[in-house]
């Protein structure tokens, strides 16, 4: 790889100019679903009887009839092959954090014929290998049988390209054994402990109990977009999805001229095939725009059920890798592929409703607010109680660069309020009045405390759990992550704050006390857990003192926040809600441990690779160059002798750094990563030292700014 790639790529990309116009629209509003197998189709290809019977698994929870499996694969055949596919595949989301599928052709023989087949056991059962996912000790390589079974509150859906389309069957994964070796079956577990447990409290109120809870989710999509031609020069970015070295360029998000910004052209072609093909996949995709890096941007979808928004996601981010392909684009969703600018994240606004009503909405009479100050009582416990839980399920290789730098949020868990939110607490706490918007003496149940508006709350950025009107949005999770394993860690911790707070109130139901042991509870509990709220900056440095003295957990680092999944009580609360075994939990702490240890050596070698075999050369080459100059009666001899003898200085530290290197990656995580950081200033210096056309490696200031 010379030097003049990198000058080629530079001018190919430029010379890029995206249609004037937008293509002609495949799709539009009118085909949002098209590729989906709900709704009217359901109506169309099913008798009355079984759509009905599937209708009620899918909108209210009921459990399937194993009786209708033959008819809705029937249906789901006709319909598949009425659209183009040939192939069925079940799809599902194993413990690599990615998805999983193989694809089976709807083919059978019959006398030397080609026929048509999908039955009932072809569509709720599977039988993948196994022993090649990750499975931390749940799966041998000579135990080889695992199981996928139909999920029919995820609708099947079409996937297409260029020659063909293949029906996926969102799907679990399990073993032979019957232990989880996925992301969606924990995630389902949590969501029916969490559904329960919400329905006991509300039968605390008074309200029916047997109503449908639904959790909701929006998860917000941050990435970046470059150039292939600078991508397939960047072999860190192949390898590793970030850049290992790379000076900031003089310019990059200062100005703050690149957040919501005009969309460039090229990139506007991009996104709305992205939405078109997102629509045809019932992924209600709704905002786009700039982001505040250079070349970042963000998708962000309307709130839907909670295991559909999660396998959404995933598809979503599969689409925007493909589209990005296909425009000539590589879409980056590490979470920070360049240093120095914002990295990428995907903020998870969660929420739960009872019937249809969200049950974060403040009130408008007292029974409703006592309700929502009941659930964000319980909500704020939760996460006090279990913050390093809550931090264990965002650690990861990617978001260590991020939390804490550039508009991300600190590793320490915090729960943001509000002004005014926070001040009702304090009338709660204290069982005062006060001069507030919201003045007088709270007594739950028969309070005179006026409707809360729905946006209650500021904005703040910094904050990693913060209530934002009608949800809580949890910032910490990676723009790479799957949104299961955070929300499986938060509907199962807020269900036991919820279980704990019924057991509680259960005494004092349908007695004239209930308002009084109501109110007694909710200032105990509330005093106990409010140093978990701060609504200041969490920036600031002050604030990771001021936490320490609060006693609140700090994991910077991802392997100090997944020891928490190993904790005696932690492992004791999964298990008393069926969301995890003991066992899956010790698995998920050996599939994560590894692969963080395996990124950071694969990241290793690869700066060792570039710095030997494409820094160090090119700043041999500059060096001769300036040692062999003439400088005999030269005006200029003093500085090509000074310029020289700084390029062999930097070149002897590259050396050494690379051997330190070299070295450290027989070692621990901690020496390899120390290690990267020491050479990455040296390489970086070199960057900005030698002459432009003698750097083989595409730049900050050409990735993030020519696409």
């Amino acid at each position: 790889m010379s030097n003049k790639s990198r000058a080629k790529a530079v001018a190919d990309v430029a010379e890029i100019r995206p249609p004037l116009s937008a293509k002609p629209a495949p799709a539009g509003f009118e085909d949002f679903g098209s590729d989906v197998f709900a709704g009217a189709v359901l109506r169309d290809f099913l008798t009355p009887s079984t759509c009905e019977s599937l209708e009620a698994t899918v909108k209210s929870g009921a459990p399937l009839d194993p009786a209708i499996a033959n008819d809705v694969a029937a249906a789901m055949k006709s319909w598949a092959l009425s659209r183009g596919a040939t192939h069925y595949t079940h799809w599902f989301l194993p413990l690599t954090g990615s998805t999983a599928e193989k694809h089976d052709a709807f083919l059978e023989t019959d006398n030397d014929h080609a026929i048509s087949a999908f039955s009932g056991k072809n569509l709720v059962l599977g039988e993948p290998d196994a022993s090649s996912f990750p499975s931390g000790g749940i799966r041998s390589t000579f135990e080889a049988r695992g199981y996928t079974a139909w999920d029919p509150t995820s609708p099947a859906f079409i996937k297409r390209h260029g020659n063909g389309a293949t029906l996926c069957i969102p799907t679990a994964f399990c073993a032979y054994t019957g232990e989880a070796l996925d992301k969606k079956t924990p995630l389902l577990r949590s969501v029916q402990a969490l559904s329960a447990a919400t329905r006991r409290l509300m039968r605390c109120f008074g309200l029916p109990g047997d109503e449908k809870v639904t959790v909701t989710m929006g998860p917000e999509q941050e990435y970046f977009l470059i150039d292939r031609h600078f991508y397939v020069l960047r072999p860190d970015l192949l390898q590793t999805g970030r850049t290992v070295y790379g000076a900031p360029p003089a310019k990059h998000q200062q100005l703050e001229d690149h957040y919501f910004g005009t969309i460039k052209a090229r990139v506007l072609n991009f996104m709305t095939e992205v939405e078109r093909e997102l629509w045809r996949l019932g992924i209600p995709a709704k905002t786009r725009h700039n982001e505040v890096a250079p070349a970042q941007f963000e998708l962000a979808p309307i709130y839907e059920d909670l295991n559909l928004a999660c396998d959404h996601n995933m598809l979503v981010m599969e689409v925007l890798r493909q589209a990005a392909e296909r425009n000539g684009l590589v879409c980056l969703l590490h979470e920070k592929p360049f240093a120095g600018v914002n990295g990428s994240g995907k903020h998870n606004n969660w929420s739960v409703c009872y019937g249809k009503t969200n049950l974060l909405n403040p009130g408008k009479d007292p029974r409703e607010n006592a309700i929502f100050l009941t659930v964000l009582a319980g909500i704020i416990r939760a996460i006090d109680a279990h913050a390093d839980l809550l931090r264990a399920t965002v650690a990861g290789a990617g978001n260590d660069h991020r939390l804490g730098a550039n508009e991300a949020p600190p590793a320490v868990i915090s729960i943001y309020v509000g002004d005014q939110l926070a001040q009702v607490i304090d009338q709660l706490v204290s069982g005062e009045g006060g001069d507030t918007p919201r003045a007088g003496v709270m007594r739950i149940g028969v309070d005179t405390l006026p409707p809360l508006p729905r946006d209650a709350t500021d904005r703040n950025r910094t904050s990693p759990f913060a209530f934002t009107g009608n949800k809580f949005e949890f910032r910490a999770p990676g723009s790479s992550q799957n949104c299961a394993g955070p929300n499986t860690v938060l509907n199962t911790i807020i269900a036991d704050s919820f279980d704990y707070l019924a057991s509680a109130l259960e005494p004092a139901v349908g007695t004239p006390d209930f308002p009084s042991a109501l109110q007694a509870l909710l200032q105990k509990e509330i005093k106990a857990h409010r140093r978990i709220i701060f609504n200041g900056d969490g920036y600031n440095a002050e604030w990771l003192a001021e936490a320490a003295r609060r006693g609140l957990p700090n994991a910077a680092t991802t392997m100090d926040a997944l020891a928490a999944i190993k904790g005696p009580e932690n492992i004791a609360l999964f298990e008393k809600y069926h969301v995890y075994s003991g066992r899956e939990l010790a698995s998920r702490y050996e599939v994560a441990s590894e692969e963080y240890h395996t990124r950071i050596r694969i990241e290793g070698e690869i700066a060792l690779e570039l710095a030997r075999t494409m820094v160090e050369p090119a700043t041999r080459r500059e060096y001769l160059k300036a040692v062999a100059a003439p400088t005999d009666g030269d005006p200029g001899a003093v500085a090509i002798r000074d310029y020289a003898a700084t390029i062999g200085d930097h070149l002897a530290a590259l050396h050494a750094k690379a051997a330190a290197l070299e070295t450290a990656l027989q070692g621990k995580h901690e020496e390899i990563l120390a290690a990267m950081a020491d050479i990455r200033q040296t390489v970086d210096a070199l960057e900005r030292l030698l002459p432009d056309w003698a750097w083989p490696l595409p730049k900050y200031r050409e990735m993030l700014f020519i696409y």
